[in-house]
């Protein structure tokens, strides 16, 4: 569950009542969903996730007021504490979430007021559904290797290529999409459009498959043509777009790395209390207390950068790359850490596949790839050390 007490310094009243109302619905209508085991039953589930979302309000947190939001200025702490409640209860929960966040921030940033009254009060009421389309199968960090095309013709444009490990691939109602609109010009060169999923052109090829359920898959464009008021921003700005998208929502997923590191703590703490082996519980042994130490440790620290970096882009940071990058890196690294430690205290009830810490070791693995791998958030905090030195 969140903790905003660990994270006071940082929030605002609003966010502890935010915190204990999310939590609620978390427990009560997120955690009672019966875990999917394969592709199918997670594109369905994800489906009923949002609309639950949708009903409570909950992606309206993502949207400006004057779109059927809630947010009258930025707020990504109150989409962390989000974040972290449905993660803990569910990651393909958090995942629906992070995805309205992801798929609607673009068209916030740089969309044009007929461009947000078209996607994003749907996005409010959990009636659309988002996705983010950026990776190719030869183009990951590297985004200056995006290789889908826009070609302009006449008042339109024409997309070709495809797009791999999308979130949402086939299930979503839109997609933002970023292709090369010139080839000469490497990231100013790419531009960024609002793809509708029933535009002409636009095909789901196939779902990706992870050992975690979750709507994943390959989407192509075959002479898509696309109006050229669905580009985002003007020709050139698109790497600027997803850069500045991802820049401010990586702390989200720091936060939800914190909420499955809070989940399985707490499913490591039950258990080690309740296990009697050699005629004690499992708590009373160093070695147990050891990690049990370890894993609050860094849950705390984790939580500290996170809630610092979202507090800094509330405050009106322009950029907060630095904090960003500390904030997602630490806590993925940590979230992977604490779920293994809990693994390995519940022994072989740790590996079930109805086991929460297992279904929660096959997810959070991800979060340390996507939206900027561990690799990439340390050169960019070096980068950004050594230029401040």
């Amino acid at each position: 569950m969140p903790n905003p007490a660990v994270v006071r310094a940082f929030l605002k009243p609003r966010h502890h009542r935010l915190a204990e109302r999310v939590e609620q619905f978390a427990t009560q209508s997120i955690a009672t969903l019966e875990p999917q085991h394969d592709d199918a039953g997670a594109r369905t589930q994800a489906r009923q996730i949002l609309g639950l979302l949708g009903d409570g309000g909950w992606c309206r947190h993502t949207i400006p007021e004057a779109f059927g939001g809630l947010a009258t200025a930025p707020d990504l702490r109150a989409c962390c504490l989000i974040r972290e409640a449905l993660a803990a209860a569910s990651p393909l929960a958090d995942s629906v979430f992070a995805l309205q966040c992801l798929g609607s921030m673009p068209i916030t940033l740089a969309g044009t007021d007929e461009q947000k009254q078209h996607t994003l009060p749907a996005v409010a009421s959990g009636q659309r559904m988002a996705a983010f389309a950026m990776t190719e199968l030869e183009a990951g960090s590297d985004v200056s290797g995006l290789q889908t095309r826009a070609r302009r013709d006449g008042s339109d444009y024409l997309l070709e290529g495809g797009k791999a490990f999308i979130t949402n691939a086939g299930v979503a109602d839109y997609y933002v999409v970023f292709a090369v609109t010139d080839p000469a010009a490497g990231t100013r060169g790419l531009s960024c459009f609002v793809v509708d999923a029933e535009t002409p052109g636009l095909r789901f090829v196939a779902p990706q498959i992870l050992s975690e359920p979750h709507p994943l898959g390959e989407i192509a464009f075959e002479q898509c043509r696309l109006p050229a008021d669905r580009r985002l921003g003007g020709e050139g700005e698109g790497f600027k777009i997803g850069m500045r998208t991802l820049d401010r929502l990586r702390s989200t997923v720091a936060a939800a790395a914190c909420g499955m590191a809070q989940r399985a703590l707490d499913e490591a703490l039950v258990h080690v209390k309740q296990r009697q082996q050699f005629g004690e519980p499992l708590a009373n042994f160093q070695l147990t207390q050891q990690k049990l130490a370890r894993m609050a440790t860094d849950l705390t620290a984790a939580r500290l950068l996170t809630y610092r970096a979202a507090a800094e882009a509330d405050g009106g940071a322009e950029r907060v790359t630095l904090e960003a990058a500390m904030a997602k890196s630490f806590a993925t690294e940590a979230a992977q850490r604490i779920v293994d430690d809990a693994v390995q205290l519940l022994g072989g009830r740790g590996v079930l596949r109805d086991s929460p810490v297992d279904r929660l070791y096959r997810a959070v693995r991800a979060l340390r790839i996507y939206e900027g791998t561990t690799e990439i958030q340390h050169l960019v905090i070096a980068r950004q050390v050594l230029a401040s030195s």
